[in-house]
């Protein structure tokens, strides 16, 4: 078995939320390169979205296994104390714990695996696409997933034999602490049932998506972990990652990537506050934006049955994506000329930055009932 690891935080960025240093990402590549040296991953690569570092490990000890998160904690921490030594902004704001209990799962980093068998019949090849998402929580796969897995409008391939019988989505509760509270659905027979699950993306999350024609296929793996519930009050958005495996008994790479054509608008941006579009963008960009527009980024590989990785294609660093590019600057432009009021702005019972509600609260406290006079009955004429 081969299992694919992308394990992503937020641990500094140069003048505010932009993006990791230099020094950052060469020591993250460096004990990833010793890792490799000592046997316990077979390859890696390393990006960044915005502030976010990603370490995609390959390696053949399973999900979730100790040593794997603790080499990704142990880089993280790395990168922090460089952060502080050249006195970026939040250094180390997504470890929120001391030390993980043998995962980073609920101690702030978001994680992406899959395990599969590199030698299956059914699939001819392993290809992978790795999505980093920066300034947005992780239901801001929600939409493109669910179209996907769901839709022959975004996705023709759902008409051939080997995808028709369809999918089996697992979705996670991101607001219950503590255990996973999660539902599985199958579609396409309870497609609707998902989208109203699905809808409110500040709660409902895709955690995975298995093949229902080879249940021991997983196609989709996404980091569902929002910080405020680890926290218990705003630590940052929580900036997801995704895996997806694709081509053969999955969808193509380039339907897999269609419904990103909509720049959909995602809960996010400045202070995790905001609606904003989600803006393909290639691989290593900064956040510069207006009000921290959200973006996301995706890599696409070949992975050998040894666990070696091919080189990587920038998916969204293509001419194609430029009126894209272009569609989520107007989309942004017109839901902010619309300022606080609304839906440009996320409900008060979603306002993550908790100074937002201490305003709030302090106006509660001013108000104060005011007694109707009685009403006076007038006969009729």
């Amino acid at each position: 078995m081969l299992t694919i690891s992308a394990i992503k935080a937020d641990v500094g960025g140069i003048g505010g939320h932009t993006r990791p240093s230099t020094r950052m990402l060469q020591a993250a590549r460096d004990a990833l390169r010793e890792a490799v040296q000592r046997g316990l991953i077979t390859d890696y690569d390393v990006t960044h979205t915005g502030d976010d570092i990603c370490l995609l490990m390959v390696h053949g000890h399973g999900n979730d296994n100790p040593e794997i998160h603790e080499l990704a904690w142990s880089v993280f921490k790395t990168a922090t104390k460089i952060a502080q030594e050249q006195a970026l902004y939040g250094a180390g704001q997504d470890l929120l714990k001391d030390a993980p209990s043998g995962n980073v799962r609920g101690a702030g980093p978001g994680a992406a695996e899959i395990s599969f068998d590199p030698n299956a019949k059914e699939r001819r090849a392993e290809t992978i696409m790795v999505f980093t998402a920066d300034k947005c929580g992780p239901g801001a796969f929600n939409f493109p997933l669910w179209t996907v897995f769901t839709s022959p409008l975004f996705c023709a391939g759902l008409m051939m034999p080997s995808m028709k019988v369809g999918f089996r989505f697992t979705v996670i509760d991101m607001e219950h602490a503590g255990a996973d509270r999660i539902i599985e659905l199958d579609v396409p027979e309870h497609h609707i049932d998902l989208a109203i699950l699905l809808r409110d993306e500040n709660r409902f999350g895709i955690k995975a998506i298995h093949s229902r024609k080879h249940p021991h296929q997983q196609v989709v793996s996404v980091s569902t972990d929002r910080l405020h519930t680890i926290a218990g009050e705003y630590k940052g958005k929580d900036d997801p990652v995704a895996l997806l495996r694709t081509q053969n008994i999955f969808p193509a790479p380039e339907e897999v990537v269609s419904p990103y054509f909509t720049a959909h608008y995602v809960a996010g941006d400045a202070r995790g506050s905001h609606h904003m579009p989600l803006m393909p963008a290639p691989i290593n960009t900064a956040i510069t934006g207006v009000y921290c527009l959200p973006i996301v980024a995706c890599m696409a590989y070949s992975v050998t049955a040894d666990g070696k990785l091919s080189e990587s294609v920038d998916v969204f660093d293509n001419p194609v994506w430029e009126a894209t590019r272009l569609k989520a600057q107007h989309k942004a432009d017109e839901i902010r000329r619309q300022g606080f009021v609304g839906p440009a702005m996320l409900p008060v019972q979603e306002l993550e930055y908790s100074a937002f509600r201490d305003s709030l609260a302090e106006l509660e406290e001013r108000f104060h009932i005011v007694e109707r006079a009685a009403a006076q009955y007038q006969p009729a004429d």
